[in-house]
């Protein structure tokens, strides 16, 4: 399979889709494209745990939801696990050559990018994989990830489907407003100082923010979030 390339922002390195039901998520991916996403482990630390599917070319697809065998974490599950209802796509990494140079950029420009931080799963082969991130925030905003000695899951994932489509979709309106084209070309410059950009198209939605949209395929058909 090719994957759609102008779908595929400059530096991706992943993008977030979570659940609050974690393997009917995974199954409904399975019915949907045909492909089994791969486990990939659980993240101690955050009370969570993920399923993978590579698209090659060094970018993969995170399907994550909560750990029931993990205690809570202290505070609230990351990409809003403790209240989202449905799968979202909650919101998607870059992989810059020099992670620190990226976030001191990032931070010049003032765009709000934490410092990058540590973090670590067991695969389920025991293997220990270790990454630096800075921290997700929701929005169209990706985080910066440093996958320093560790293998990154996009190269040592056997599930492989298809990226057809990855935009930012703005909801219609009667006419744009000056502070929506102003939010919109300070995204542009955002995401310019971190060296990306995504593409965006409009869409009829009852929501009035804009929302992260996905495409994949696989040899039975289309997943759509």
């Amino acid at each position: 399979m090719t994957e759609d390339r102008t779908s595929v922002p400059p530096l991706l390195d992943h993008i977030v889709v979570a659940t609050p039901t974690l393997e009917d998520t995974v199954a409904e991916f399975e019915r949907a494209t045909g492909v089994s996403p791969d486990k990939g482990g659980s993240h101690e630390s955050l009370g969570t745990r993920n399923y993978l599917v590579t698209f090659g070319g060094g970018h993969y697809l995170e399907i994550v939801g909560a750990d029931e065998s993990l205690p809570h974490p202290d505070g609230p599950y990351p990409f809003d696990l403790d209240t989202i209802a449905t799968a979202t796509v909650a919101t998607w990494a870059i992989h810059p050559d020099d992670a620190d140079a990226t976030v001191t950029r990032a931070n010049t420009a003032g765009i709000p990018i934490s410092p990058l931080e540590a973090l670590s799963r067991r695969t389920p082969d025991g293997a220990l994989l270790s990454w630096r991130l800075t921290q997700p925030t929701a929005g169209p905003l990706p985080f910066i990830i440093d996958w320093q000695d560790s293998v990154s899951p996009a190269a040592s994932t056997q599930a492989r489907a298809e990226l057809r489509r990855f935009t930012l979709c703005v909801p219609q309106s009667e006419g744009r407003s000056e502070n929506a084209e102003a939010s919109a070309s300070e995204l542009r410059m955002q995401l310019a100082a971190l060296g990306t950009a995504i593409e965006t198209e409009t869409c009829a939605c009852t929501s009035d923010q804009p929302r992260l949209c996905l495409e994949v395929s696989g040899p039975a058909g289309i997943w759509t979030v």
